[in-house]
C-alpha cells in the first residue's frame, strides 16, 4: 500500500518543505547523538552527569516543525481548517442552545503579534477556547471526611500530569462532594493541563483515560469536534507550547497560569486530514529518538565499562618481579609521561590502554576515572619506580615518633589514645621495597574537627575565614563567594582547637559525598571551621602533599566503617585518626607527587579539549534547528 504522506504535494513557495526538514533530521543523526551537555554538579543524587542535548533538540525541533506545517506536505485537496472551525463553532453554538454547556466568554480577535510564524495554506489560527471548553475543578474540603470517603471518583492534581495518560489517581473524591462541591466530573478524553505546582509541573499536559474531577491546579480542555486526530493534534501542540506556556505564568515565588490564559492560547490548526497525519509522523520520528537515546546511553554505559575494566586491571597485584621501568614504550604522549614501577602483566595492561587511548579517553566520566586511577597507582607505588637509595620510610616513622614522644614530654602536645596494631585485613595491598603501612595519627602533631559558634559570632565581609563542607569543593578550598568569617575572640576563645594554618589537609566528615579534601591555602594566615570537617596536621609540613594525594585516591573509604542515618555518611574523629594508609620513603613521596601533578595536568587538557569539541557540538546542534526554522 502506498505511503498517503508520500503521495501528498510538496510545497512550491521557495520555504523549507517537509522532504528537506525530514531529511535535516535523518542525515544528523551522528550530530544529534553526539552533542552531549555535561549537567551542573550542584545538588544531590546519582543520576547520569550528562544530558543528550541533540536529542532533545530534535524532539524539541521535530514538535516545531509539526506545528509549523513543515513536517508533512500539505494536499490542496484537504478540508481548510476553516471550514473544520466553522463546524465547531455550529455544534458548539447548538450545544449552549440545548444548554448542555454555558454560554462561553467572548474572546479577543487574534493580533497579528500572536501570529508567531506564516501557516500553510488550508491552515488557520485560533484560540483554545473557540474550538474547545476549558474549565478547572476544585478540592472539597478536607475537614468533611464524607467528601473523601467513600473514594469513587478519581481526582486529578497537577502532580498527576507528567505523563501522557492518567487512569486511577492517587486521591478519590465520594459521589457526595461531587453533588455538593465545585468539583466536576470530565468524561474520557478530556484533555488536562497544569497551571502551576513545583518544579517542571506547570505546562504539562496529560489525557483522561478514566472520568475524573481534578482540582484548582488543572484546567480541563474538552474539545467540540471528538475525533482522535484533533484531540492528539492538540496534545501535540500543548507539549510544543511547555516552555511558552509557563512564560506567560504569573506570581512570585510560584507562578501560575489560569483558565482565561489557556482559553487565550492561539493554536495554528491544520486541516483534519492532516492533523492525522502529522501526530502519525511525530509518533513515528518519537519513536526514532527514544531509539537514539537508548542506543547512545547504552553506548557511552558501555564505554565507560571498559574504561573502568581496563583501567582496573592496572590495579591488580604484582605477578612478577618489576622489570625495567623503560621497557615500556606506550603511544601518546600520555603513555609515555607514565614510568611506573613496572611488572609484566602492569605493561600489557598499560599498553592495551595505550593502544587505544584517543577512542578510550573521549568523555569526561572516562578522563575523571583515568584520573581517579592514578591517584590509586600513586599510593600502591606504581606509579612511579622505586630507588633503593631512598631512606626506608620506617626511618622517617622513627624519628616522627620520637619527635611526638618529646612533645608530649615537653607537654606541647596531649597524649592521645593509643590505637590498635593495624591488622593483615587492613592492609589493601602488598607495598612496595621501602614502604610501610601507618595510620594518620601517627603522622600528625593533631587530628581535630571544629565546631559551630553562635550566629552573633559569625559575618559574611570580615574576620577569620570559617569554612564549612561546600567550601571544599573539586579538592581544594572554594571560598571565593559563599564566604563566612568568625570574629577573632571566638576564634582564639572556644573555636581555638580548631584553628587552621596554609598547608593544613581538610577532610569532610559528613555526606554524601564522603571524601572531598583540600589543602588549607595561604590567601589568609589563620583559619577555622565546623564540626563537619577534620584537619590532619602532620608533624612535618612536607609530609601534607603525600596524605593529600592519599586521601584523594580515597582507598580509605573502602575499608573506614561508617555511622549513618538520615541519608547521611558519617565518619568519626576516631575513625579519621586511624585511617591506614601506605608510607612510602620521603624522596618517593616527592616524585610520586610530582607525577602525580604532571598527569592531572594532562588530564585536564584533555578535558579541556573534549569540553570545546563538545560545546562545538551543541552549537552545530543549535545551528541546524535555527537552519530547519
Amino acid at each position: 500500500m502506498a505511503d498517503p504522506i508520500l503521495n501528498r504535494h510538496s510545497r512550491e513557495d521557495g520555504k523549507p518543505d517537509s522532504t528537506s526538514s525530514e531529511s535535516l533530521i535523518t542525515q544528523n543523526i551522528d550530530i544529534w547523538t553526539t552533542a552531549i551537555e555535561r549537567k551542573s554538579s550542584a545538588g544531590r543524587g546519582t543520576s547520569n552527569k550528562f544530558s543528550l542535548y541533540g536529542i532533545k533538540k530534535l524532539r524539541e525541533l521535530i514538535l516545531e516543525l509539526a506545528v509549523r506545517g513543515k513536517l508533512v506536505p500539505q494536499d490542496v485537496n484537504d478540508e481548510p481548517a476553516s471550514v473544520l472551525l466553522k463546524r465547531i463553532a455550529a455544534e458548539k453554538a447548538q450545544q449552549v442552545e440545548e444548554g448542555k454547556i454555558r454560554k462561553p466568554k467572548s474572546l479577543p480577535k487574534i493580533s497579528d503579534n500572536e501570529k508567531p510564524f506564516e501557516l500553510p495554506p488550508g491552515w488557520a489560527y485560533e484560540r483554545i477556547g473557540i474550538f474547545g471548553i476549558v474549565g478547572t475543578g476544585s478540592t472539597p474540603s478536607r475537614s468533611n471526611p464524607a467528601y473523601w470517603e467513600p473514594p469513587e471518583i478519581n481526582w486529578v492534581s497537577s502532580g498527576e500530569t507528567s505523563d501522557f495518560f492518567v487512569a486511577q489517581t492517587k486521591e478519590k473524591v465520594s459521589n457526595l462532594a461531587i453533588k455538593e462541591t465545585n468539583v466536576s466530573i470530565y468524561p474520557t478524553g478530556t484533555l488536562i493541563v497544569a497551571m502551576y505546582g513545583q518544579g517542571k509541573t506547570r505546562g504539562q499536559i496529560t489525557e483522561l483515560l478514566e472520568p475524573a474531577g481534578t482540582n484548582q491546579a488543572c484546567a480541563a480542555i474538552s474539545l467540540v469536534d471528538k475525533s482522535v486526530s484533533h484531540k492528539n493534534y492538540v496534545k501535540l501542540f500543548f507539549r510544543k507550547a511547555y516552555f511558552e506556556l509557563r512564560k506567560h505564568a504569573a506570581g512570585g515565588a510560584q507562578p501560575n497560569l489560569n483558565v482565561g490564559k489557556i482559553a487565550s492560547t492561539v493554536v495554528p490548526i491544520p486541516p483534519i486530514e492532516e492533523q492525522h497525519l502529522i501526530v502519525a509522523k511525530v509518533d513515528e520520528l518519537m519513536s526514532l529518538c527514544d531509539a537514539l537515546e537508548a542506543q547512545t546511553e547504552a553506548s557511552i554505559a558501555a564505554h565507560q565499562t571498559l574504561v573502568e575494566t581496563l583501567l582496573n586491571a592496572l590495579l591488580l597485584p604484582n605477578t612478577t618481579q618489576p622489570a625495567d621501568s623503560q621497557s615500556a614504550s606506550p603511544e601518546s604522549s600520555f603513555a609515555n609521561s607514565l614510568e611506573p614501577a613496572l611488572n609484566e602483566s602492569f605493561i600489557e595492561s598499560w599498553q592495551r590502554i595505550a593502544e587505544y587511548f584517543d577512542t578510550l579517553f573521549t568523555t569526561e566520566a572516562s578522563i575523571d576515572t583515568l584520573k581517579q586511577t592514578i591517584l590509586q597507582l600513586a599510593v600502591m607505588g606504581k606509579l612511579v619506580p622505586q630507588d633503593p637509595n631512598d631512606e626506608p620510610a620506617t626511618k622517617l616513622l622513627e624519628r616522627i615518633a620520637a619527635e611526638k614522644a618529646q612533645l608530649i614530654k615537653d607537654g606541647r602536645i596531649k597524649k592521645q589514645k593509643t590505637l590498635p596494631a593495624i591488622t593483615d585485613e587492613e592492609k589493601s595491598f602488598e607495598l612496595p621495597n621501602g614502604w610501610v603501612y601507618t595510620r594518620l595519627d601517627e603522622l600528625c602533631l593533631s587530628v581535630s574537627s571544629g565546631s559551630t559558634p553562635p550566629k552573633s559570632e559569625l559575618n559574611e565581609t570580615s574576620g577569620i575565614p570559617f569554612l564549612k563542607v561546600y567550601n571544599i569543593q573539586n579538592q581544594v578550598i572554594d571560598f571565593e563567594e559563599r564566604t563566612l568569617f568568625v570574629s577573632e575572640g571566638s576564634h582564639l576563645g572556644k573555636l581555638k582547637r580548631s584553628i587552621l594554618y596554609p598547608g593544613d589537609v581538610v577532610m569532610n566528615l559528613v555526606g554524601p559525598p564522603l571524601g572531598k579534601i583540600a589543602i588549607i591555602p595561604n590567601t589568609y594566615p589563620e583559619w577555622n571551621c565546623n564540626q563537619n570537617i577534620i584537619c590532619f596536621r602532620p608533624l612535618e609540613i612536607r609530609l601534607n602533599l603525600y596524605i593529600y594525594t592519599y586521601l584523594t585516591a580515597q582507598i580509605f573509604l573502602n575499608q573506614i566503617e561508617l555511622v549513618g542515618s538520615a541519608g547521611q555518611d558519617f565518619i568519626s574523629g576516631t575513625k579519621s585518626r586511624a585511617i591506614v594508609l601506605p608510607f612510602p620513603p620521603l624522596e618517593e613521596q616527592h616524585r610520586i607527587v610530582a607525577k602525580v601533578d604532571e598527569l592531572m595536568t594532562l588530564c585536564d587538557q584533555l578535558k579541556a579539549r573534549l569540553s570545546d569539541a563538545q560545546t562545538t557540538q551543541l552549537h552545530l546542534t543549535d545551528a541546524i534547528v535555527e537552519q530547519a526554522m
